[in-house]
C-alpha cells in the first residue's frame, strides 16, 4: 500500500505518521508528501525525514479541475494508492474524489457533524458544548461530511484555555490517526 500525506501547515500530524511508518506500525510505504503552500513548515519536516515531496500552489488563473489534474498526475507518478489528509486546508474536488474513491481519509479536530470546517477548535471553545474530540472519516464531496471511521471524545475542563484545548486535541490526533490508518489499510485495501 503506497500512501501520500497531504498537508498545508506545520505538519505535526505528518510527523506522527512518519514515525509510525518508520516503526512499521502502519503497513505499506509512505511515498510522498503533497503540500499546496510553498512556505509550510511541513516541507522542512519532509526534508529532514527524507520523504519525497511535491509542492504545488494553485495558480489564480487555474480552474480547480485543472489544478487537481496536475495533482493526480503527480500521485500517479508516485503510484499512490491512499491519500491521508493531515491539516490539508483545501476542499477536494470532483477530480481527486473520482480518482481515489473511498481512498482519501481526513482527520478533523471535532466530533462531527458538530463544528465542521477550518475553525472547529475555536468554535467549540466559544460554544457551551461540554465534549469535543477528533473524527477520522472518508472524504466525500461535502465539507467534513464523509462516512465516519472513528471518533474519540474528551471533556472540556473549566480551566482549559484555547491553547490547552488545542494541545489536547493534537495529542488525540497524534495517538489515534496512525492507528486508524493502519487498521483501515489492513481491513479495506488489498496490498
Amino acid at each position: 500500500m503506497r500512501v501520500a500525506i497531504f498537508a498545508s501547515g506545520s505538519g505535526s500530524n505528518f510527523q506522527a505518521l512518519v514515525e509510525s511508518f518508520k516503526q512499521e506500525e502502519i503497513p505499506g510505504k509512505l511515498v510522498c508528501l503533497f503540500c499546496d503552500q510553498e512556505e509550510a513548515y511541513v516541507i522542512k519536516r519532509a526534508e529532514k525525514e527524507n520523504v519525497p515531496y511535491f509542492v504545488l500552489p494553485k495558480k489564480k488563473t487555474q480552474t480547480k479541475a485543472d489544478y487537481e489534474k496536475q495533482i493526480i498526475h503527480l500521485l500517479e507518478t508516485a503510484r499512490v494508492d491512499l491519500i491521508c489528509l493531515a491539516g490539508y486546508m483545501k476542499i477536494l474536488g470532483k477530480e481527486l474524489l473520482e480518482a481515489y474513491p473511498n481512498r482519501i481519509i481526513n482527520l478533523h479536530p471535532s466530533l462531527l457533524p458538530k463544528f465542521p470546517g477550518a475553525h472547529s477548535i475555536e468554535e467549540f471553545y466559544n460554544s457551551s458544548e461540554k465534549e469535543t474530540g477528533i473524527t477520522i472519516h472518508l472524504v466525500d464531496k461535502g465539507v467534513d461530511t464523509g462516512p465516519i471511521i472513528f471518533q474519540k471524545k474528551i471533556s472540556r475542563q473549566e480551566q482549559d484555555s484555547l491553547e490547552d484545548l488545542t494541545g489536547k486535541i493534537h495529542e488525540l490526533e497524534h495517538r489515534y490517526y496512525p492507528k486508524i490508518i493502519a487498521e483501515f489499510i489492513r481491513e479495506n485495501v488489498a496490498e
